[in-house]
């Protein structure tokens, strides 16, 4: 079974993270912004709710509409990253994950730092 997630997670690393590193201009822009952020150790379960979380802020916060920033945010769309965050039995997923809101904020930059790491964690997922 790792042969057929070889090469989707070989995609999703250079469609996904490297597009997230290559957020520096956003970052910068809008580093002091405070945005709902997932925390760094998010329960299994709740991987998916959190992807949803940095791509709602993303939408509203950063106007992903513009075409440099739209890439990442079709990539966090795609049904690949969300299969690779799928820890989850079907159902479960939204029963003890906290709302976007209720997350703390925290800064641009930790905003990034986060959703790479949850893009990284997809990544080990689809290697094995």
């Amino acid at each position: 079974m790792g042969t057929l997630y070889h090469l989707p997670a070989s995609r999703l690393h250079q469609n996904t993270e490297y597009r997230a590193r290559n957020e520096g201009s956003l970052i910068s822009e809008h580093k002091e912004q405070m945005l709902h952020t997932p925390p760094q150790n998010i329960e299994d379960c709740c991987c998916l709710s959190a992807l949803r979380c940095f791509r709602a802020n993303m939408q509203v916060q950063f106007n992903v509409t513009e075409r440099n920033h739209s890439k990442l945010y079709r990539s966090l769309k795609h049904n690949l990253t969300e299969r690779g965050l799928d820890f989850c039995n079907a159902g479960n997923e939204n029963s003890t994950c906290q709302d976007c809101d209720s997350h703390p904020k925290e800064n641009a930059t930790e905003f990034f730092n986060r959703l790479e790491s949850l893009i990284q964690r997809a990544i080990n997922r689809l290697s094995y």
